[in-house]
């Protein structure tokens, strides 16, 4: 389960092509890989998601029933 982020937007481009540099994409918020969902929040010791944000397949769950398309999303670092 995953929810899709719409990044680049046309800022977001617009700033990366001006810096020379690919905006990236495809950021999802997700759970883990079918078949290791046992391994819950010990993920969050390793970052293995190359840019998307990994959370528990419980929480994505509850995340997927709470957060309605369109709901805007800030990322930091």
């Amino acid at each position: 389960m995953a929810l899709h982020v719409s990044y680049p937007n046309s800022q977001d481009a617009a700033y990366a092509r001006a810096l020379g540099i690919p905006a990236g994409g495809d950021i999802m918020i997700h759970g883990l890989p079918n078949g290791l969902g046992w391994f819950g929040r010990l993920q969050r010791f390793r970052g293995w998601t190359a840019g998307c944000i990994a959370v528990t397949n419980s929480e994505i769950e509850e995340i997927e029933q709470a957060v309605p398309d369109g709901t805007v999303v800030k990322m930091t670092p």
